[in-house]
């Protein structure tokens, strides 16, 4: 076993395939500062509200696209800036925080969702997108004469 598990180290084309295979899918290996966005969605008798955290970006670093008429997708490629030190010779001695904060995140509309109206604004850290309800309609009647 401990061979087999030697010879698969050594071979760099086997190697280069299961990166390959890791890399793939949702975000590239390039893409690892790519996030996703904690939202709430609210559900009222006229509009969907959806409220997505989007800390330390602007309303410019943040574009509201609908996909196919049916998602909603939220991204941003926003930088985060960094408070200098005030002093000179002053350090940052821990950093956790991403500089690039680029975040995608997509939501299936449901059939009910007037996609002709939607709206968002940006406020507090917080991107808040309505999506108008389409009126249910009204059950015609059809008076059927009997022969």
């Amino acid at each position: 076993m401990a061979d087999s598990l030697a010879n698969l180290m050594n071979n760099e084309d086997v190697l280069r395939k299961v990166l390959h295979r890791i890399t793939k899918g949702d975000m590239n290996y390039e893409d690892k500062t790519l996030s996703t966005p904690l939202a709430d969605i609210v559900s009222t008798s006229n509009e969907y509200i959806f409220y997505i955290d989007v800390p330390g970006l602007s309303k410019s670093d943040i574009q509201v696209q609908l996909e196919d008429e049916t998602i909603l997708v939220i991204k941003a490629n926003g930088k985060r800036k960094r408070e200098d030190g005030e002093e000179e010779g002053c350090k940052y001695v821990k950093l956790e925080r991403s500089v690039v904060q680029k975040i995608m995140r997509k939501f299936r509309l449901p059939d009910d969702a007037d996609v002709s109206s939607i709206s968002a604004k940006c406020e507090n850290g917080v991107l808040t997108v309505t999506v108008k309800k389409i009126p249910p309609s009204k059950p015609k009647t059809v008076q059927v004469a009997i022969s």
